[in-house]
């Protein structure tokens, strides 16, 4: 059986770059007209007060300081508070398959082989175009490429995930190279007008390229990866193709992405720290020696706090790589992010790991070698 390795990495970054201050303008502003058309009810004590936010909350909330977003109109009009993304016509690209599309064409110009040599294509993100055909599928034509293609949807894990299915088949034989995409276009399932996660997201996409160990020329050895998943609703999107056969109304709420994020603190931070250690060891790594973490980008205080188990120890400067203050929360793509830009100081034998978690519960650790 041959080994894996990531051969390359591309990233495509929107171009509107969204700010804390700009989106608490937006949502105050709503907060404001809210609170005054139902003075009378909120007074009654029948409906609750809005309260405003600010972005020394979000920032000490999250650790999030701006996010990049496709569209940036919809978010800062308080009206709307949703982007404007125009349906395409069937015979166009979808909006997630081209920002795909980009962020592979940089991965495959980082790789320098030619795209008949790749047999796969995986889009491994949060929320897809539709519901078919697979934009994984898009991606392989816009891109020339032959083999297959399918779409995997583990939310915030969906990038570790995709990582691993596209390492099995390399070490099957089935391919001798798999591209692995993760467009998300997160602020189109964002509850901009929810004041504990109008703040969360951001839009992006990334690729890796995994490829036979034989043909790569550097790159990273895929020294192990393991999933685990774990039931919970405590971070859920209930969006999906049986809304129209419910009655109007139920639910609606639900429909966008809400969480129990304390909740989701206590349970996923110790379930990927114990993970992480536990692969470490039947993988004979010393996780305290670990030179990076690239660890999904969900909130900066369950970076810190499973960094620290981890290190089992203060992570040093660049150590534990937070790129969520730019970003914000990615989905899939976070832990992509950190390692596309924050790898170029490693030399043959360094050793970090790419870690993602989330709905699900989901998590994913592929643990990686600088050949």
């Amino acid at each position: 059986m041959t080994n894996a390795v990531i051969a390359a990495t591309g990233l495509y970054t929107p171009p509107n770059s969204l700010s804390n201050a700009e989106l608490v303008v937006t949502f105050n502003a709503y907060v404001e007209r809210f609170n005054a058309a139902n003075a009378d009810a909120i007074a009654a004590g029948e409906t609750v007060a809005l309260i405003p936010s600010s972005a020394e909350f979000i920032e000490k909330a999250s650790g999030i300081k701006s996010r990049f977003v496709v569209d940036k109109t919809g978010l800062v009009d308080p009206e709307r508070m949703a982007p404007n993304i125009p349906e395409r016509p069937n015979d166009e690209i979808s909006v997630l398959a081209e920002m795909a599309v980009e962020a592979a064409k940089q991965a495959i110009a980082a790789w320098g082989k030619d795209v008949s040599q790749i047999d796969a294509v995986i889009c491994a993100a949060s929320n897809m175009q539709r519901a078919y055909p697979a934009m994984a599928i898009e991606v392989q034509q816009a891109l020339g490429i032959g083999g297959f293609a399918f779409d995997m949807n583990v939310a915030c894990s969906s990038a570790t995930f995709g990582i691993k299915t596209a390492a099995d088949f390399v070490m099957a034989g089935s391919a001798r190279a798999v591209l692995m995409v993760n467009p998300e276009i997160c602020s189109g399932h964002l509850n901009f007008r929810d004041r504990d996660s109008h703040f969360i997201f951001g839009d992006v996409a990334t690729a890796v390229i995994v490829e036979r160990a034989e043909d790569a020329t550097g790159g990273w050895d895929i020294l192990g990866t393991r999933l685990k998943t774990q039931f919970s609703n405590n971070i859920r999107n209930n969006f999906g193709f049986l809304n129209r056969a419910a009655p109007d109304g139920i639910g609606a709420v639900d429909k966008l992405f809400v969480q129990e994020g304390r909740k989701v603190f206590r349970e996923v931070v110790p379930m990927v720290s114990d993970m992480i250690v536990e692969h470490a060891g039947d993988l004979g790594i010393d996780p305290h020696a670990l030179k990076r973490l690239w660890l999904h980008q969900a909130n900066i205080n369950m970076n810190v706090m499973i960094g620290k188990r981890v290190l089992g120890r203060e992570p040093a400067q660049g150590e534990n790589v937070i790129i969520l203050d730019e970003y914000a929360n990615t989905s899939s793509a976070g832990s992509i992010i950190a390692f596309h830009k924050a790898n170029d100081d490693f030399v043959a034998g360094d050793t970090g790991l790419i870690c993602s978690f989330g709905a699900g519960y989901s998590a994913g650790t592929v643990f990686v070698r600088k050949r």
